[in-house]
């Protein structure tokens, strides 16, 4: 093989290479939930109440264009209960595990800053969620409407807000 040739291959390999990883970080930098969140207690609304005492959230990238999550709560009795799942935004089911209240996930990508999870129980539905991001990705605000919370209970529907750590 000419030597022009072999630098021509091994130039086009490495340049392939850069595109790739450029196209992988720039999904995940396009993901504003990613990172870590903390519930802001004060500008939340729940429905019944109480208010859980905390509910800290991570959102790691996942497989390119998916999402990997951790929820961590303490409810107002003290009750701590850790929930997590790792999906895609293509309205397939993905497993939901660690919620009495639901077992599947399916995520929706709306636009930029806005994504919908509907929630299910069995195979049926039990109540969606529209979080989006604002104030320059320091502010994520989920309003889920009335259905089963995680804790297995009846909802009337709560907006959490929660604060970019």
């Amino acid at each position: 093989m000419p030597h022009c040739t072999r630098q021509m291959i091994a130039v086009a390999t490495i340049a392939f290479g850069f595109v790739v990883t450029l196209a992988g970080s720039a999904q995940a930098q396009g993901n504003s939930s990613l990172g870590t969140w903390k519930l802001n207690v004060a500008k939340s609304r729940y429905d019944p109440g109480p208010a859980p005492k905390s509910d800290d959230r991570v959102y790691e990238a996942w497989e390119g264009d998916g999402v990997k999550t951790t929820f961590t709560s303490v409810s107002a009795d003290g009750t701590r209960v850790q929930t997590s799942y790792a999906a895609h935004y293509d309205g397939k089911d993905y497993k939901y595990t660690g919620a009495k209240g639901r077992d599947a996930v399916a995520l929706k990508r709306i636009d930029a800053n806005t994504t919908e999870s509907t929630l299910k129980l069995g195979g049926k539905v039990v109540q969606t969620t529209r979080t989006v991001i604002s104030n320059g990705g320091k502010t994520l605000t989920l309003t889920s409407s009335a259905g089963i919370g995680r804790d297995g209970k009846k909802s009337n529907g709560n907006v959490s807000v929660f604060d970019k750590q």
